[in-house]
């Protein structure tokens, strides 16, 4: 709550301990936690996850939420975090860290470069919520529009299983062209 107080945005979170609980430590974790304490107290938290970037070709450890009590800041809590999070990226060949900061929290944002970070002012980042999300994994409502297929994926001659989470992502996970084989001429 720390968090959506300091963001000023207390009013949307949805979030209960039970689900938090139940998506960040239960059988399958939709994130990853790194908690900073000072004298046994928490005085900061980081909350990321891994995605993929196809570009790099290489994991991307993506910081979604980092925040510090403001009675601890300025006492290297937050470099910690993002210190300790460098480390895990290393260890998980992660080709780059990435989060978002709002444009008003200038404090964070000075605090971001001087560690080295760079804001991407050519990226806008997109949202869909709710009825949003709903209304998109609706059916179409014509029948003349077209639906991307699941395609077997292949490793090396083998078949590993289905592109679904590509396709449910909006991703390509088109087939390669059918190339054959040259013929010799005599």
């Amino acid at each position: 709550m720390g968090l959506a107080t300091y963001e000023r945005l207390r009013r949307r979170v949805k979030a209960t301990p039970a689900r938090l609980r139940r998506h960040g430590f239960g059988r399958r974790p939709y994130f990853r936690t790194l908690l900073c304490r000072r004298g046994g107290r928490p005085v900061g938290v980081a909350v990321y996850f891994l995605t993929y970037s196809t570009f790099a070709g290489r994991p991307t450890l993506y910081i979604e939420d980092i925040f510090v009590v403001p009675r601890a800041r300025k006492q290297g809590a937050g470099a910690a975090l993002l210190r300790a999070l460098a480390r895990i990226a290393v260890r998980e060949r992660c080709g780059r860290m990435e989060w978002s900061v709002l444009r008003w929290n200038t404090p964070a944002i000075g605090f971001y470069r001087r560690l080295g970070a760079a804001s991407l002012d050519d990226w806008v980042q997109m949202r869909l919520t709710g009825s949003g999300i709903r209304r998109l994994a609706a059916p179409p409502a014509t029948a003349g529009r077209t639906r991307p297929r699941r395609l077997p994926v292949r490793l090396r001659g083998t078949r590993v299983g289905r592109a679904r989470s590509a396709v449910r992502a909006g991703r390509s996970a088109a087939r390669p062209p059918r190339t054959r084989p040259a013929r010799r001429r005599a």
